[in-house]
């Protein structure tokens, strides 16, 4: 039998539900979407002026990945995805983000340790970069560090771990963790001549910009393959970098894949000194980076007069754009070498110096004043 209060209770039973209901269909949460951040910039080539929006189109899981710009990414099926791609997903690439204020160097003892002898050339890049989180990396660090990124893609930690000589692995390293965490990387025998605040000219906005390198060696001599692997050759010695760049993504992705190729069939072992140039050091490095500066995935070539090369870099004084990647002249990162046009350590373009003491080397191989 109804009653009253029976009447009552049953009346606000109903009316709390028609509440509940209306003010969830009327009322949506207020928040705004943010812009979905662009992948990759906004470049320009060397060959024309104009700029052309430019997609990252290379990764399924990178273009997911920008369907949801609060943060949250769908989960992708990485079993599916190529090496490159799962970099892509992992260490997405935003060109409008800030270069983090990172300095990376690599050496078998932290500058807390007695036998870390190169204070002096350490202290110019805390001095020279204020507020900036400066990390020296052991070998042993960098073993578990390498394990802590990449652990959602084992076959580069594979690959770390298997590659037989010590230089492999000091290479491979910086372009893991530039590509994990962006910012600076330098040798531990190198000068901070002057700020990276200084690297990238005023004129070039920073968040048009992923990548700044440097020119190594620019050889004007008809013999000059028989001094260097490549006639424009770009340092690997100082890198700034913004995460994810495509060009550390492509070079991580084929270091990995022909490490664990040659493990496979049982070549890795024979891989001596001579060797490394092509296999993880400039070489390397500086034909990734030609390779993207004519990449139709990332550049508008429609327009070019042809294959951007060494002949747009030879000679060159000032820094020069490519879409966005700032080219630094060969005086910035190789003052004072005496040769190839470098200018003195005190000219106004010179940003770092390096000792070349040959810091990849066994103790009783090194000698001062001998290039890579």
């Amino acid at each position: 039998m109804l009653t009253f209060r029976r009447a009552l209770v049953a009346a606000a039973f109903f009316l709390t539900i028609f509440y509940l209901i209306s003010s969830s269909s009327s009322n949506p949460p207020s928040t705004t979407t943010p812009a979905v951040p662009k992948t990759d910039a906004d470049v320009e080539t060397a060959k024309h002026a104009s700029t052309t929006a430019v997609t990252d189109k290379s990764s399924s899981g990178a273009n997911a990945a920008q369907q949801n710009p609060q943060g949250q990414r769908p989960i992708q099926d990485m079993s599916r995805m190529t090496l490159y791609e799962k970099l892509a997903y992992q260490f997405p690439y935003d060109v409008e983000s800030k270069f983090p204020a990172y300095i990376w160097q690599t050496w078998k003892w932290t500058p807390a340790h007695g036998e870390f002898n190169f204070r002096d050339q350490e202290a110019t890049w805390t001095q020279q970069h204020p507020g900036f989180i400066h990390e020296v990396i052991t070998d042993k660090v960098a073993v578990h560090l390498i394990r802590l990124l990449y652990a959602s893609v084992p076959e580069v930690v594979e690959a770390y771990n298997a590659l037989p000589l010590p230089v492999l692995k000091a290479d491979f390293f910086r372009y893991l963790i530039l590509l994990a965490r962006g910012g600076i990387y330098s040798d531990i025998d190198t000068y901070a001549i002057r700020s990276a605040v200084e690297w990238i000219p005023d004129s070039v906005p920073k968040d048009a910009i992923g990548l700044v390198i440097g020119i190594e060696a620019d050889p004007d001599r008809p013999d000059w393959k028989e001094w260097y692997s490549r006639r424009i050759q770009f340092c690997q010695w100082t890198i700034q970098s913004k995460p994810g760049h495509p060009v550390l993504r492509e070079v991580v992705s084929r270091i990995t894949n022909v490490t664990l190729a040659m493990k496979r069939n049982g070549t890795l072992r024979g891989v001596v000194d001579k060797n490394v140039i092509e296999f993880t050091g400039p070489a390397l490095w500086t034909d990734v980076i030609f390779e993207y500066f004519n990449d139709q995935r990332y550049f508008d070539m429609t327009h070019s007069a042809g294959s951007i090369d060494w002949k747009n870099f030879t000679g060159m004084e000032a820094s020069k754009r490519v879409g966005d990647v700032v080219v630094l002249p060969i005086t910035s990162f190789s003052p004072g070498v005496g040769q190839m046009g470098a200018k003195e350590y005190d000219d106004p373009m010179a940003f770092v110096k390096h000792d070349f003491e040959g810091t990849w080397k066994p103790e009783s191989e090194r000698h001062i004043g001998e290039n890579k």
